[in-house]
């Protein structure tokens, strides 16, 4: 098994800000993410990424961009987490804000209408491309294909998603093989320590942010607050916060009504990141580019302190031969949950024969090995063409 190669500063950064432009897809991204770190990369060896997804599928945040913290921390420690988290958002970041100030001009916008419409069809493409992907390498017998579908079935029923990740774990101390654990080659020794220094510097940063915010913009504070709550409870990826934020932004505070919290989610599907750079939007439009910046910081710290404060501890489970039994387990579950996004994806798109064509394209140019970027980019413009 090669050496593992260590990465720059640096090259985390600009690596995950290109793979972050292309970031349609949600969680999907978590199979390009592995793609470029293991496979192009060569930073973490298959067996340790695949960890660290089982991980970001169990705490609660938007997986994505857990997945690309838990690369960078392995690589290259907290800052390398950092850089990778940070590059990986900010293209999401920058683009909702635009969209959020931009809002009121554009959303009748016919040239705007049809990209996004065309768009809808491709994102189902690169999410079913990366179902498949990551179940042709996870489903490795009908047991587990069954598991997959079980965890498909309940995330699909709106089941808790804590509940189905343990049914898929117990299920797979039953179901999986056992396997002795091995020794993991991601990074040298020093690099595994505890990061509770690091995170504890970086959490009452954040507290400091927040004092201000109490006494001059109570506004932004309350925001604040209530993002970091519900980024706590999103067990199961981005989409599980999504009815959570309904409820606080629009039932509870009455920030915004309900059709614009619509239009902001469905922004959020259509923008490069997780489905919570919505909470981007929420703030820009409470509070211009202050309150755009202080919920994005608000909805992904929590994602980033959790990777970030658990890693150095969950290394020592993986010494557990029953601890991979359960980390199939809960792949398997990313597999059914990777589905059940497709067709909640698929259920938004107004299908016709142009967006089944651009869909299908899509799908054949990812499973072709085309670049993300250029299927994104060329999809997008026959989306103007075609459907304007």
């Amino acid at each position: 098994m090669p050496t593992p190669q260590q990465p720059s500063i640096a090259q985390l950064f600009i690596s995950f800000l290109r793979l972050g432009v292309t970031a349609f897809g949600g969680p999907s991204m978590v199979v390009y993410i592995r793609k470029m770190a293991v496979e192009q990369k060569g930073w973490l060896d298959a067996d340790v990424f695949d960890d660290g997804v089982a991980l970001c599928q169990m705490i609660p945040g938007a997986t994505a961009m857990q997945t690309a913290a838990y690369v960078g921390l392995k690589s290259r420690g907290v800052i390398g987490a950092g850089a990778s988290f940070i590059g990986f958002g900010l293209p999401a970041f920058l683009l909702m804000m635009v969209f959020a100030a931009a809002y009121t001009y554009t959303r009748n916008l016919s040239i705007v209408i049809s990209a996004f419409s065309g768009l809808q069809a491709i994102i189902v493409a690169i999410v079913a491309n990366a179902m498949f992907m990551f179940g042709r390498k996870t489903l490795k017998n009908w047991k587990l294909v069954l598991l997959a579908a079980g965890a498909a079935a309940l995330f699909g029923l709106n089941i808790n998603p804590i509940l189905v990740i343990l049914f898929a774990a117990v299920s797979g101390l039953v179901l999986v093989k056992t396997r002795p654990a091995i020794a993991r080659l991601s990074m040298p020794a020093g690099r595994t320590t505890p990061t509770f220094r690091q995170l504890l510097i970086l959490l009452s940063l954040f507290s400091l942010v927040l004092v201000p915010l109490y006494f001059f913009r109570r506004n932004l504070f309350d925001l604040s607050i209530s993002l970091v709550r519900i980024d706590l409870m999103a067990f199961g990826g981005g989409f599980a916060s999504v009815p959570l934020m309904f409820h606080e932004i629009v039932e509870i505070r009455g920030w915004l009504d309900s059709q614009t919290f619509m239009n902001g989610i469905v922004l959020g599907q259509v923008t490069p990141g997780p489905i919570v750079i919505t909470a981007t939007f929420i703030g820009y439009l409470l509070d211009g580019v202050l309150g755009g910046l202080v919920a994005t910081v608000s909805i992904f710290m929590p994602s980033f302190a959790l990777v970030v404060g658990i890693t150095p501890y969950y290394e020592r489970l993986r010494r557990l031969p029953l601890f991979y039994k359960v980390v199939d387990g809960v792949l398997c579950s990313f597999v059914g949950f990777l589905f059940t996004v497709t067709i909640r994806f698929a259920l938004n798109v107004h299908w016709d024969w142009t967006h089944f064509l651009l869909a299908l394209a899509a799908f054949v140019a990812l499973r072709l090995k085309v670049d993300i970027l250029w299927v994104i980019l060329l999809g997008t413009l026959a989306s103007i063409i075609l459907i304007l």
